[in-house]
């Protein structure tokens, strides 16, 4: 019996270079984006749904493969320090989970340089990611695998 082919997103049937990983309805927000704007990749305890409009759902991802195709598109601001914030719990500010090691290893990556996120309290997060352009829902159980990315220039 011959094999049959796993259905993919239909983003990387019609276009190159794009991941496939990557919705049509998530490249449109990133393509409505401007500088400055914030994104938010969320782990699956956040109540995206509740708190946001525009949410798209990556569930076939953790926030670290989400990150790795979001950030082979999007670029990271570098007018704002820091570009980046990683969710820590309240009153623990030296917090790290790997999920935090993951998400800088792929700014790293995508920047070519060292780059790392600010800790940003989940009280404070919760406030800051209202003002988040879209969400990226992803199916990431590690608890604090939440980040706010700020949109540079091309």
């Amino acid at each position: 019996m011959p094999a049959v082919p796993v259905p993919r997103s239909g983003v990387d049937a019609m276009l190159k270079l794009i991941p496939a990983l990557l919705t049509p309805d998530l490249l449109h927000s990133l393509a409505l984006m401007g500088h400055g704007d914030r994104l938010a990749v969320v782990d699956s305890n956040y109540p995206a749904h509740s708190r946001h409009q525009r949410v798209h759902e990556l569930f076939g991802a953790d926030t670290a493969t989400a990150t790795r195709a979001i950030m082979q598109l999007l670029p990271l601001d570098d007018f704002v320090e820091p570009a980046a914030h990683r969710m820590v719990p309240d009153g623990d500010p030296a917090f790290r989970s790997p999920s935090h090691d993951a998400f800088e290893a792929e700014l790293s990556r995508v920047e070519g340089r060292a780059m790392t996120a600010a800790p940003i309290e989940r009280s404070a997060f919760y406030e800051a990611a209202r003002e988040a352009f879209a969400v990226v829902h992803t199916l990431d159980a590690v608890p604090y695998s939440c980040f706010l990315i700020t949109k540079g220039v091309i």
